[in-house]
């Protein structure tokens, strides 16, 4: 069995699974994806959604910005406003989910901001930093720093994978065997994983989508997840994604040797605006890493261009793909 279609949009996705057999293509939904409007989240298929992270580190980027314009420094400040110390480092950070209006205004107040534009532009940051997107219903998958919050923004999606293929080009099938990892887990667990993975995907099927280079090692291909006619699903709906406009996907052969990026897996996020500067992602068993200073960025950005430079080209790389696709045909 195995071929799995995800269909519709974000805010109607209905995710279904049919398997093939002699007697023809067998449809059942896995689970129907609410609309998020409905839950008050910030989305609307028609408008491209932004980001309350990027939104938040922006604005603190402007506070931090405007307190120097001023001549003071962190502690003077707060010791005018009144504040804590960590009160002011944490917004300036980034660390607080939230800044008040009144607060953001004494601040600009001391600061002598005196731009009413200027003023309007920061409070519209704060507000939109406190929305919440679609992924905020799936906290108990994301955790509290959802990928997905800063994906939805990104302008160019660079990932490295030794293990499994991308969660953002992976089929419902394969990505329930990802979650199950040979356990006996809960279906309705694993249900909501997968429509959460899905529900990423939405990002890719956009009007104008972030573009994506995925550099894959070999074994990814070659590691059978699920049963060979998941793999085989898989690796053909892979083949198709690279077809289009904004997703190459290159393979990493084993004849390549060694790299820079044998530490494993990692994503780097680009933004459309310079001041937004871009991050890398990490996962771990036991949670998501963010990582954005230069110094880590620099690293990664050698890592990435180092097996994206070894790596076979796109063409090349399908055909590598069509070959394990006839490879896995001869075993059904």
């Amino acid at each position: 069995m195995g071929h799995a279609v995800a269909t519709g949009t974000l805010s109607s996705l209905m995710t279904t699974i049919y398997t093939q057999s002699k007697s023809g293509c067998h449809y059942r939904s896995i689970e129907k994806v609410t609309s998020t409007t409905e839950r008050g989240l910030n989305f609307s298929p028609m408008q491209r959604p932004h980001s309350p992270s990027i939104r938040r580190r922006r604005l603190s980027s402007e506070l931090r910005k405007a307190r120097d314009q001023a001549k003071l420094t962190t502690n003077e400040a707060a010791k005018n406003l009144g504040w804590a110390h960590g009160k002011l480092s944490k917004i300036e950070n980034a660390e607080t989910q939230s800044v008040k209006s009144g607060d953001l205004d004494k601040m600009l107040d001391l600061y002598n901001v005196d731009d009413a534009e200027r003023r309007e532009a920061m409070h519209q940051l704060a507000r939109q930093a406190k929305e919440r997107g679609w992924w905020a219903k799936y906290r108990d998958v994301f955790g509290k720093d959802a990928l997905p919050d800063w994906e939805t923004e990104a302008s160019m999606i660079r990932r490295f994978e030794g293990l499994t293929i991308p969660g953002l080009l992976q089929t419902p099938e394969y990505a329930a065997a990802v979650f199950r990892a040979g356990r006996a887990v809960p279906e309705a667990d694993i249900r909501r994983q997968v429509e959460a993975r899905m529900a990423r995907h939405e990002i890719l099927n956009r009007v104008r989508p972030p573009h994506m280079t995925a550099v894959l090692d070999e074994s990814v291909l070659q590691r059978v997840i699920g049963s060979p006619e998941v793999m085989h699903e898989q690796l053909t709906h892979l083949k198709h994604l690279a077809l289009r406009h904004h997703i190459d996907v290159q393979i990493l052969p084993h004849s390549a040797g060694a790299h820079l990026a044998l530490a494993g897996p990692f994503t780097i996020l680009d933004f459309p605006q310079v001041k937004d500067q871009s991050i890398v992602h990490v996962e771990t068993v036991a949670n998501d890493l963010f990582l954005e200073h230069p110094e880590e960025l620099e690293q990664y950005n050698l890592a990435f261009s180092n097996v994206q430079g070894v790596a076979l080209s796109t063409a090349l790389s399908a055909d590598l793909i069509d070959n394990l696709l006839a490879d896995l045909e001869s075993k059904r």
